[in-house]
């Protein structure tokens, strides 16, 4: 089971305004939109890590370190912190 732990937020919208989500090392990512969004995981000092298209309506979940980074090609995205319940 998957438990959302923080208030989901449209993702940021660029390198430098990228999230954490307040450390989080599992975020909950859902295209709201209608057409599919580019979704960004960096470094803290906005190195690449890697890129992922998130179809619309969709939820897709992306395990990252708690310095990483997120952020997106349109608020359309709505990102959320949660963690896997055993």
């Amino acid at each position: 089971m998957i438990k959302v732990v923080g208030t989901e937020i449209a993702a940021p919208t660029s390198a430098g305004a990228g999230t954490n989500l307040g450390n989080a090392t599992m975020v909950r990512c859902y295209n709201s939109g209608g057409t599919d969004r580019l979704i960004t995981v960096q470094l803290a000092d906005n190195t690449l890590i890697g890129t992922f298209t998130l179809k619309t309506k969709e939820v897709e979940y992306v395990d990252k370190n708690i310095t990483d980074e997120i952020f997106a090609a349109h608020a359309d995205i709505k990102i959320s912190s949660v963690v896997v319940m055993g």
